[in-house]
């Protein structure tokens, strides 16, 4: 059968497991990334269940299993006194339930086992993407930074939360900044002095949370994020430096553990907390955005990367069999229709900032499998 020529825009976790899914399903696919080589970032990752799923479907369970900490819970926790707001658990329990395991990784090794699915000749490092163009015959042109082109049956983009291709079909717009940071790092645990981090636990502070855990098997090496208002913060930057003793005295009144853990942190990096209302539309002709170009969120239902994920599975389906581009807009919009609800109420329900605080309903989240969830009718 005849396979599309499919580029994707942008090698982060959502790109590498579209360019996965369609290669899974016959297509050919081009990567570009404008990164001019892949770097480890210190930042940790939880691998929803819902996320496993589709990862299993890439042959990547056993990695993951291997490089990543496979936790007994959730566990929500007073700032103050320790006490126990709800443990959601997971472990074995979880994985009985949902048909998946729920992993604590380092971003780095998620990222580099999605890389490990894709030939490294697939990807074209250092392009920069400048231009997107919607020819008459059904081609999209993309155009680079140096002004290379290339033509292409179908486009994913899968640029980000200040995604050019985004800008390129809709118009310019600007994320929503939340007033708020994320502080976080990756430290080794021998830092520890004694402190054992055995479980994922999140502080809930008044106004401010911390979570930490493990990200590998032998809890070797700790994780620890933050969410705590800085109004005035504007770079827009996975890296920036941050201050430890600013974090240190923002959760100066938090429970011991938490002040021992911060105490033991050499560094941190600190990046504003975004997202978007969501877009109305995704696809315009043979193009469709993904993940954070289309739908980005806050971080407090763990689900950014997962979501990204999902999109990668349905739009692999979705674009299954399809030959001629003359098919490619349908299906385009059959992957948008399918996923718009599911993404839109899991930003909204991430920016209300309570998952987990109390009782919380986890099998809406958890239990779906973007491999054999049902697609739109069109």
């Amino acid at each position: 059968m005849k396979s599309l020529n499919i580029a994707i825009i942008g090698a982060g976790m959502g790109g590498l497991a579209a360019a996965a899914g369609l290669r899974k399903m016959g297509q050919q696919v081009t990567v570009y990334e404008q990164a001019r080589q892949f770097s480890r970032l210190g930042a940790g990752i939880q691998i929803g269940c819902n996320a496993m799923h589709v990862l299993r479907g890439l042959g990547l369970e056993a990695r993951l299993r291997a490089d990543t900490f496979y936790p007994r819970s959730w566990n929500n926790r007073d700032w103050k006194t320790g006490e126990i707001l709800f443990d959601m658990l997971f472990g074995q329990p979880a994985e009985d339930k949902y048909g998946a395991p729920y992993l604590l990784a380092h971003r780095g090794d998620l990222h580099a086992a999605l890389a490990s699915a894709v030939p490294d000749e697939i990807v074209r490092l250092n392009h920069r993407l400048t231009g997107i163009e919607q020819k008459a015959d059904g081609a999209v042109r993309l155009i680079f930074e140096g002004g290379t082109t290339i033509d292409a049956d179908a486009v994913v983009a899968a640029d980000g939360v200040n995604s050019v291709a985004q800008e390129a079909l809709f118009g310019a717009s600007t994320p929503n900044f939340t007033g708020r940071i994320a502080y976080r790092t990756v430290f080794p645990a021998s830092r520890l002095n004694g402190l054992e981090v055995t479980n994922c636990t999140k502080w809930w502070g008044e106004d401010r949370h911390i979570v930490v855990y493990p990200v590998k098997p032998d809890r070797s090496e700790i994780y620890f994020v933050t969410s705590q208002p800085e109004p005035g913060f504007e770079i827009e930057s996975w890296s920036a430096e941050g201050d430890v003793n600013v974090v240190r005295e923002a959760f100066s009144g938090f429970h011991e553990d938490v002040r021992r853990l911060l105490a033991a942190c050499p560094s941190v990096h600190k990046r504003p907390l975004v997202d978007r209302e969501p877009l109305e539309h995704w696809v315009e002709g043979n193009v469709a955005l993904m993940g954070d170009a289309c739908h980005p969120m806050t971080p407090y239902m763990a689900q950014g990367a997962a979501m990204a994920i999902e999109d990668a599975a349905i739009l692999a389906r979705c674009l299954e069999g399809v030959s001629d581009r003359a098919g490619v807009g349908t299906a385009l919009a059959r992957y948008e229709t399918t996923r718009k609800a599911r993404t839109s109420k899991m930003q909204l329900t991430s920016r209300q900032n309570v998952w987990g605080k109390g009782a919380t309903d986890t099998d809406w989240v958890y239990g779906y499998n973007a491999w054999t969830a049902p697609l739109s009718a069109a």
